[in-house]
């Protein structure tokens, strides 16, 4: 029987060295690059493989990836600290008060996107 208890997830970015230092540099996650592409391991153990498509790129127009934490705004604005700008939204079901934080119902959540466009977020563990 085939073994598929060892998932990962990935997405496309239109550069790996950008990535790279964002996710490392910026975020403080653990990055590995192998052979052209960047592997991000989580606190979780668990592993995304950001791979490169160049200009033939597109931004996800979804969340690629959630980082749950205890405190949405204090991580916004220690994030914001670090030079990351979040998305607001206005006018729609997700709009975000003016620190980019959504608090209409369910887990406060902010949005923000990688250099290469892909949509993050920081929403809270509860």
């Amino acid at each position: 029987m085939a073994d598929l208890s060892n998932p990962f997830s990935g997405y496309s970015v239109d550069d790996i060295d950008a990535a790279q230092r964002f996710y490392g540099d910026v975020l403080g996650l653990e990055t590995r690059p192998v052979n052209g592409l960047l592997w991000l391991r989580l606190g979780t153990g668990a592993e995304v493989l950001l791979y490169p498509k160049g200009p033939a790129h597109r931004p996800a127009e979804y969340t690629v990836l959630n980082f749950r934490v205890a405190d949405v705004p204090g991580t916004v604005a220690e994030l914001r600290d670090r030079g990351v700008t979040f998305e607001h939204y206005r006018g729609t079901p997700t709009e975000t008060d003016e620190d980019g934080v959504f608090r209409g119902g369910g887990p406060l959540i902010a949005w923000f996107t990688d250099p290469a466009g892909n949509v993050l977020s920081v929403v809270a563990d509860d």
